[in-house]
């Protein structure tokens, strides 16, 4: 692998389109090679992920890597393999009843070359899942890896150089820079997993090519604990939500809607989840590191600025942070207000606001009245309550009754909405995404359609008056 700054990434991405343009349309066992090889990159080296992604956050616990990063990669592999070979099959049918006996048919067809930015709180998976899709829909790929994650980023660009061609697909390293010339490259398709303040300057370069872009953002994630909520369940789901990956999860629980009543119940509720989740937290390695001081020191600034704002917090673990190994202790935010910073900005972190309601229809306003999130978990018994929640606001998913497994689900599309993102990606709806679904019309040997050639007479005006009563 060249350094970043060696690379000529204009004639590697030429590279990839030159072999693209040699088999545009890879067959099933062409494709199920690739994945394949994706799948024994990752099963064959769980160790050496670990161990890097456990160094670049200072504390990753390998327990979360392999269960939110390699198990989610490889199920989505063999999902793929599943399924792939019927999703790049043509679907044919007949025309509209006026144009009959035509038929027409949708082709499922490679885009060509898919880039990749990847974020760097979740560096296997958020690489290997749109890679994954780009494959099994025929793609060659280029991927952008974070900086913040360095010693990852190169193993992986090591294990895709052993597994994969050259010209199949390429992992780029470098920094800032050389993600946004990454990002001004007219790729057939971009995918971008990231901030919204960053996801602004991606559309941005993709717009110069008309590159269609998939964006991957976040937001202020809401959980509405419900009147009808088993409510220490949900206490804990929304804790577990929260503190995996020490909250740097882009649909972790941001704040939660309660019941004005509940706020001292939540307290006491989350501190013994906290305690059942993460015993004795400051020398518990299970519990994650901020992975970055820049990212640690921007959690710190927004505790301190809500507290010197009026807001009280409540710390939920048994002991105070510990700056050496960045490890931030679990709290909850009370008076808030949403002039303060950490209910402006996505917090990242595990730093958790309570927002009181006095009614449920004030909880869904304050979702509606702000900007779109990536997420939205609701607790609640009731279904006429979950269906008035359901159709009065809006978020790129929804997990009832629990969080974060909505991201997980190989049948349902994974995006943002609005501020939260554009596009999706998962299972059939990324095979999609990464293909253009190319609409063929057949004309039929016999057919009528000179009976609407010009010169246009009786019968033409006969015959359209038909067609405009018939529909």
């Amino acid at each position: 692998m060249n350094k970043p700054d060696q690379v000529d990434l204009a004639a590697e991405l030429q590279r990839l389109r030159t072999a693209q343009a040699q088999s545009p349309l890879p067959d099933w066992p062409t494709r199920a090679r690739r994945l394949r090889a994706l799948d024994t990159a990752i099963s064959q080296h769980r160790d050496q992920i670990a161990a890097a992604i456990n160094a670049d956050f200072g504390c990753r616990p390998r327990e979360e890597t392999d269960m939110l990063e390699v198990f989610p990669s490889l199920s989505a592999i063999r999902h793929a393999l599943r399924h792939g070979r019927r999703w790049m099959k043509p679907t044919r049918g007949l025309a509209s009843l006026a144009f009959l006996p035509a038929g027409i048919e949708t082709r499922p067809q490679p885009l060509g070359v898919v880039g990749i930015i990847v974020p760097w709180n979740y560096p296997l998976f958020l690489a290997a899942g749109p890679l994954i899709d780009a494959l099994v829909a025929g793609n060659r790929v280029m991927i952008k890896m974070s900086e913040y994650t360095p010693r990852f980023s190169l193993l992986f660009a090591e294990l895709i150089a052993r597994h994969f061609q050259p010209d199949e697909v390429l992992v780029i390293n470098g920094d800032a820079a050389v993600a946004q010339a990454f990002a001004a490259l007219p790729f057939d398709h971009l995918l971008f997993t990231g901030s919204t303040a960053v996801g602004h300057h991606v559309m941005r370069s993709a717009s110069a090519n008309l590159t269609p872009v998939t964006l991957e953002l976040g937001g202020k994630s809401p959980a509405i604990i419900g009147p009808g909520a088993r409510f220490e369940h949900a206490v804990e789901r929304i804790l577990l939500g929260k503190l995996i990956n020490a909250g740097q999860t882009c649909i972790a629980p941001d704040y939660v809607l309660l019941p004005r009543a509940d706020i001292a119940r939540f307290t006491m509720a989350a501190k013994a989840a906290t305690a059942r989740l993460y015993p004795d937290i400051a020398n518990n390695r299970q519990y994650a590191s901020i992975a970055t001081d820049r990212h640690y020191q921007r959690l710190m600034e927004l505790r301190n600025n809500a507290l010197s704002a009026g807001a009280r917090s409540e710390m939920l673990g048994d002991a105070a942070d510990r700056a050496e190994r960045r490890m931030l202790t679990p709290t909850l935010l009370m008076d808030v207000r949403d002039d303060m910073p950490v209910m402006q900005e996505e917090i990242f972190g595990p730093l958790l606001p309570l927002v009181p309601y006095d009614t449920l229809d004030q909880a869904i306003d304050y979702v509606a009245n702000h900007p779109r999130p990536l997420a939205l978990y609701l607790f609640e018994q009731d279904q006429a309550r979950i269906d008035q929640v359901l159709t009065r606001t809006h978020a790129g998913g929804v997990t009832l009754n629990d969080t974060i497994y909505h991201i997980a689900q190989h049948r349902l599309p994974f995006g943002g909405v609005g501020p939260s993102g554009m596009g999706g990606y998962h299972g059939e709806a990324g095979f999609r995404t990464f293909s253009h679904m190319k609409p063929v019309f057949r004309q039929a040997r016999l057919n009528g359609v000179k009976l609407f050639n010009p010169p246009y007479g009786k019968r033409f005006r006969q015959l359209l008056e038909i067609l405009l009563r018939s529909g």
